[in-house]
């Protein structure tokens, strides 16, 4: 398996696992966050900023979420993605080292 492929499936699993654990979410709900998390992603494009699609729609599911009421967002699975995403930049750094 190459590795795109592998960071394909890794990026998948987090938006898979926010959208099914992170916050329970109405139609509407799901509605306001892929909005939200469009409108971010086409501004920062705009502006010609890099930008994750998969933090921007995490991020947009944990405001939704937040919104209905803050004990809606399950906390502990929000910091396990945060997480991931810090440790992300010093593992692609040293993967890429080492080719």
């Amino acid at each position: 398996m190459k590795l795109h492929h592998l960071l394909l499936l890794l990026s998948l699993a987090v938006v898979g696992r926010a959208q099914t654990e992170l916050v329970k979410l109405e139609p509407i709900d799901g509605f306001a966050a892929e909005t939200v998390a469009g409108s971010v992603i086409l501004v920062a494009g705009g502006m010609g900023m890099p930008i994750s699609t998969t933090h921007a729609i995490t991020a947009a599911i944990t405001g939704v979420g937040a919104t209905k009421r803050i004990s809606a967002v399950r906390w502990g699975v929000t910091t396990q993605i945060m997480f991931a995403w810090i440790l992300t930049l010093p593992a692609a750094a040293a993967l890429s080292g080492g080719f």
